[in-house]
């Protein structure tokens, strides 16, 4: 009699096992899928994230720049939208261009008299640009359930404090009246000035000084050049310059005078544009060396009795009463950073001087071709923008500024 084969498939066995390893795959597949999706929808969103902020730093810092030049917050508003949607036709934006032109970026200007606390009130010269709702599509992620990865940002942008080393600074020197003063010089806001000195004027530098600086090169070329606006290198505070002899009455006009609109000597405002606003003192003023005044119609003039000063073209400046609106003028080119140096009146002819700090000058009238009467007359303002390096904290004072980013004291990844 034969013995069947009574061996069975016992729990656990081949079988078994084939059926249980097909979910374990599956489950591990749809992990590594999750996973693998994850990380390339976060750096897909990391991506868009930095597309994102820098379009809205670029639009902080326009907006900062347009209320510095205008005091004016639908202006610097403005320049802020506008610069948001020129920079989402960038390479590489198409996802942030197509959903600003779909309108569904949401773009926030607020405006803050501080930076910390960031204050929105509708005044600056702090700016604050919010954009969010910016959504980026998932891909494998969307097997966890996410389809839309949003992204935002922020960006804080206004003036640095004052910088101690100033660049696209004006081939001129002022003698500090008071040289370890660090906040005004011994000087008073507003204060008339006259910049450069003329034939017969004294000088506070020394004789044959005419408050005229050498920057890169000597001679009337430079000088032209500088005055109206060539020079972009920069000066420390605590370093030396040297002057540059001579009354130079011709190049001194032709430079100086293109922020007036007035061309001669081959400058052109193609290189060089005009002020948007070109008025000046009627009566001209003029100086009086006898004692150390300046006058307008013979009469000796101040800040306050002037008929055209900083003042007049400041207001002129909010209230959009401009001579040569942008693109044929630009703000401010009647403003000067200026370094302010230590004088002792004895430097004859070509000398060294000690940079103490720099001053904000406003231009009040354009220069007389008669050697006599060639002075520069100038206003002590309380600030402005030139180039430099930036600053860690916010600030102001008499001394050129910058404008700058900030982190926005109310969000982490500014």
């Amino acid at each position: 009699m034969r013995q069947r084969n009574s061996e069975k498939l016992l729990p656990g066995g081949p079988g078994r096992q084939r059926g249980v390893v097909l979910p374990l795959v599956a489950v591990s597949l749809l992990a590594v899928m999750a996973v693998a999706g994850l990380a390339l929808d976060a750096s897909h969103t990391l991506a868009n994230k930095s597309r994102l902020q820098n379009t809205v730093d670029a639009a902080a810092l326009a907006a900062a720049k347009a209320y510095d030049e205008t005091s004016d917050i639908a202006i610097g508003t403005a320049a802020a939208f506008a610069i948001f949607g020129q920079n989402t036709d960038g390479n590489g934006n198409h996802e942030l261009d197509a959903a600003w032109d779909s309108g569904e970026v949401d773009v926030i200007v607020q405006w803050s008299e501080s930076l910390d606390p960031f204050v929105s009130a509708g005044i600056g010269p702090y700016v604050r640009v919010i954009a969010d709702d910016f959504d980026t599509g998932a891909t494998l992620s969307a097997v966890l359930g996410l389809t839309r990865l949003e992204v935002s940002a922020s960006a804080v942008a206004g003036p640095s404090p004052s910088i101690n080393n100033a660049c696209n600074i004006a081939p001129l020197v002022v003698c500090a009246r008071n040289p370890d003063d660090p906040d005004l010089f011994g000087f008073e806001a507003n204060q008339l000035e006259v910049l450069k000195s003329a034939a017969g004027d004294g000088s506070d530098i020394g004789p044959g000084n005419f408050q005229l600086i050498r920057l890169d090169c000597p001679g009337g070329d430079c000088v032209r050049e500088n005055l109206a606006g060539g020079y972009d290198g920069c000066i420390g505070e605590g370093t030396e310059v040297e002057t540059e002899p001579g009354n130079t009455v011709g190049p001194t006009v032709q430079g100086m005078n293109t922020r007036f609109n007035d061309y001669t000597g081959q400058m052109s405002a193609a290189d060089y544009p005009p002020d948007v606003i070109t008025t000046e003192p009627n009566p001209p003023l003029k100086y009086d060396d006898t004692g150390d005044t300046v006058t307008q119609g013979g009469t000796v003039v101040s800040d306050a009795t002037i008929d055209y000063g900083w003042e007049q073209y400041s207001t002129d400046i909010m209230n959009n009463n401009l001579v040569l609106a942008p693109p044929l003028g630009v703000y401010e080119r009647r403003v000067l950073a200026i370094p302010v140096a230590r004088c002792d009146g004895a430097s004859s002819g070509q000398s060294t001087l000690e940079v103490v700090g720099f001053g904000c000058y406003f231009l009040l009238q354009k220069v007389a071709q008669k050697g006599n009467e060639a002075e520069i007359f100038g206003q002590f303002i309380e600030g402005c923008s030139a180039g430099g390096a930036p600053g860690p904290n916010p600030g102001g004072g008499p001394a050129p500024y910058i404008i700058q980013l900030y982190k926005d004291p109310d969000s982490q990844d500014s």
